[in-house]
């Protein structure tokens, strides 16, 4: 089963609109969504959680259509945090607690505590004394608390410091271990996707790009540097993109099925990739 299902869903924002989007994350896996800012990502996540409706095209999460009534007690199994946490300013961490209680059929106040005492988050400091880095830390520990089978995180890791930013990583890591816990998760730090993803899906403009495998595609590019004249002489459509180095230098993107198995191609990273396709640079 998929834990997420897009069907060709459009919505129009005047000069904007998501251009038919089809995306699956299959359940028991991690999805990054990237693209550059304006690209899409949180509206894809608006329309997913309902919270925006489509112009057309259909969802659906843990195999429930997000515009039936359905979807209301499937919220349930979703844990959300978005790229703000939004929590009554006046409120503390041990508030938060007892007001989720009362949301969550399954809220479990001693796995939140824990996470609490994991993040050292004040119990008793209002919300609106939090740092950046301490709200999100505050989100992902009530979203992890109340046995959730799919995260849907837009920018979760923004605003912690490295330390921290790997133990949440670990924790994302840990919670699909177990084969119907999935997460749909949007991030500006394609090193934490790299890390942690299963599929990376790239949003561009308002379209899907692609959805790939990570090892597929990481294993599908490699990257080639060398001088403009041997870049010139390999097979214009082994080139996805290419740049400058100086001194006559180039780097390319280059798909490894089309260029000879004897050219010395470098590993790139998903960062590397996504870069050369926003450029879309065929010639310096």
């Amino acid at each position: 089963m998929n834990a997420i299902a897009l069907n060709h869903i459009c919505k129009s924002f005047g000069s904007f609109a998501i251009q038919d989007l089809t995306l699956e994350v299959p359940e028991g896996t991690i999805c990054g969504l990237v693209g550059e800012n304006g690209a899409g990502k949180s509206t894809t996540i608006r329309l997913l959680m309902n919270a925006l409706r489509p112009d057309s095209g259909t969802a659906t999460v843990l195999g429930v259509d997000t515009s039936s009534p359905e979807f209301l007690a499937v919220k349930e199994d979703i844990g959300v945090v978005l790229d703000e946490a939004y929590f009554p300013e006046v409120l503390s961490a041990a508030q938060v607690g007892k007001v989720m209680a009362n949301t969550y059929r399954r809220w479990d106040e001693a796995v939140y505590q824990s996470y609490l005492d994991r993040f050292q988050l004040p119990r008793k400091k209002a919300f609106k004394d939090y740092s950046r880095g301490m709200r999100m830390k505050l989100a992902i520990a009530v979203a992890m608390s109340h046995a959730p089978r799919l995260l849907v995180l837009d920018e979760a890791t923004a605003g912690l410091d490295p330390i921290i930013r790997d133990e949440v990583l670990e924790i994302f890591n840990d919670f699909t271990r177990s084969d119907n816990h999935s997460i749909l998760i949007s991030s500006h730090i394609l090193s934490d996707l790299e890390k942690l993803c299963d599929y990376i899906a790239f949003l561009h403009q308002g379209r899907l790009l692609f959805c790939d495998e990570k090892d597929a595609l990481l294993d599908g590019y490699g990257i080639f540097i060398g001088t403009a004249e041997q870049a010139d002489s390999l097979d214009p459509d082994a080139v996805v993109a290419r740049e400058s180095q100086g001194y006559g230098g180039v780097r390319c993107l280059v798909r490894r099925s089309a260029v000879p198995a004897t050219l010395t191609l470098e590993r790139p990273t998903v960062e590397d990739i996504i870069l050369f396709l926003v450029k879309g640079v065929k010639a310096v």
